[in-house]
């Protein structure tokens, strides 16, 4: 709490000094002062030097899931969550660039920062020409949400509780973003990236998926295969057979307990840079779009090496876990028709593996999305939008997953995302209910939610509901519905 403090102090005092000591050195008429009033909307003018805005939000929340109340054990040891978070967002303005830098804050019990940088960049403009640089949340392609031409960010999918905030989900990342007005209706943009980062995944707990927590039981069943083959072993170990072979339970702890954390590749260099070009126009009524993305896929390729050693030493299996190079050509499509506003994506991800046979490489694939959105009857707006992966070279997956990233996994990959929502008294009260159904995976996950907005206040009442197969990517986390209540005050 000391620590936290201190921070706070110093970060505080950081602000104040800062703010004036940038007026002062704005001024070109050299007076005694600092030169600065602030007005209405929180911002701060300087008398010829940018204009200053700081904004942010305040909130306290409540988060339970239904599982800690299914015994008194579990009632004892439940968490009602951070309660508190916060963010703030510092901007400032001159004729010819933009200076912005967003904060997460959040509490800091374990002695960890409470302040974190959510986004941080600068905006240039020469004419036609705009130039971004810096920390960086950009969103490519016309679909609402997790479409597959939104290739520049990363998701965080620790908290799923979370999933219907997708810009909140995005992970920044340090990029160099360029756009050019070839015309009223057309811009052409060009991205950098320096280096990479997956999709952030909670490693334990119970948003941790089987994805992540099924890497050690791929190895126990590799071992278990390998252990039902060879020949009943007598007293005396055979010859070229490792002794540690007569405690197979020590051998599966090792493997139970191994961290995954350090085997994945490090990420932070030039080669891992990614970079892409999209092109947008308006031709009539359509809005039109076209992508090229060179990067690395966000998901990680996993595969168990060492098995075929393993007579020799029990403890030399590891997942071999890398990120997979690919090119990704794309386009969309935006248009209002009969009072649909529907949109469109599809996009061909080229990966390495053009034969379909390499299991540290994902097979190439074609994705597409399809949704609109339209208010139905009775003043109640309908978002509907469809999502699909199709693999290419299916055939050639092997079916062992120690061998094989996909083996085990479906041809194609759908779900569908739809949204009801229908407001009240002038505006005031919202409730929305959010759905997402796995096609393949034969599972869903329900979101509804009451909104109450007054002024800067708003109040909160929403929940979770997961369902279907458990072996889904969402029906995994049947035990996690949870009820969410919430205040959020911006300024």
């Amino acid at each position: 709490m000391n620590r936290f403090r201190v921070t706070l102090v110093r970060f505080s005092i950081g602000l104040w000094l800062f703010i004036p000591l940038w007026s002062l050195a704005a001024q070109e008429d050299g007076d005694f002062g600092f030169g600065f009033g602030e007005d209405e909307s929180g911002s701060i003018e300087t008398a010829s030097g940018p204009q200053v805005q700081i904004s942010g939000e305040v909130a306290a929340e409540l988060l339970g899931f239904g599982d800690d109340f299914s015994s008194e054990e579990r009632f004892k040891k439940a968490s009602l969550g951070d309660i508190f978070s916060g963010k703030l967002k510092f901007s400032a303005s001159a004729f010819n660039a933009d200076g912005v830098i967003n904060l997460k804050l959040s509490p800091a019990l374990d002695g960890s920062s409470p302040v974190s940088l959510d986004e941080g960049y600068l905006r240039a403009y020469w004419g036609r020409l705009d130039l971004e640089g810096g920390l960086r949340k950009l969103t490519w392609g016309k679909a609402d949400s997790f479409g597959p031409l939104d290739v520049l960010n990363p998701l965080d999918y620790s908290d799923l509780s979370a999933m219907t905030d997708l810009l909140g989900m995005k992970i920044a990342r340090p990029m160099i973003h360029l756009s050019y007005s070839l015309g009223a209706f057309s811009k052409l943009e060009g991205i950098f990236i320096p280096n990479f980062a997956g999709h952030r995944f909670a490693q334990d707990g119970r948003w941790a998926p089987a994805q992540v927590t099924g890497y050690t039981d791929r190895i126990a069943s590799s071992i278990a295969d390998i252990l039902a083959g060879i020949p009943q072993l007598p007293p005396t170990i055979q010859a070229g057979v490792h002794t540690d072979l007569q405690d197979p339970e020590g051998i599966q702890k090792y493997y139970a307990d191994m961290d995954m954390s350090s085997l994945y590749p490090l990420t932070t260099g030039l080669e891992y840079a990614q970079g892409g070009l999209r092109f947008t126009t308006t031709v009539g009524s359509s809005d039109l779009g076209l992508q090229y993305f060179y990067g690395n896929l966000f998901r990680p390729a996993v595969t168990v090496t060492g098995i075929d050693r393993f007579l020799q030493d029990p403890y030399g299996i590891q997942p071999d876990i890398r990120y997979n190079r690919y090119h990704q050509i794309g386009a969309d499509y935006a248009q209002v028709i009969a009072g649909f506003n529907l949109r469109a994506e599809l996009a061909a991800n080229i990966t390495g593996d053009l034969s379909g046979d390499d299991g540290q490489v994902y097979n190439p694939s074609i994705a597409w999305s399809l949704g609109f959105d339209r208010d139905v009857v009775w003043g109640v707006n309908l978002n509907l939008q469809a999502i699909e992966t199709i693999r290419l070279l299916h055939d050639k997956v092997a079916s062992d997953p120690a061998e094989d990233t996909e083996a085990g996994t479906n041809l194609t990959g759908t779900r569908i995302t739809g949204i009801l929502s229908k407001k009240f008294f002038r505006d005031e009260l919202e409730l929305k209910v959010t759905g997402i159904w796995g096609i393949e995976d034969k599972d869903f996950y329900i979101l509804p939610g009451l909104t109450w907005t007054k002024g800067d206040l708003e109040a909160e009442l929403s929940g979770g509901i997961f369902g279907g197969d458990e072996q889904g990517e969402l029906g995994q986390y049947r035990k996690n519905g949870f009820v969410k209540v919430g205040l959020t005050y911006s300024f």
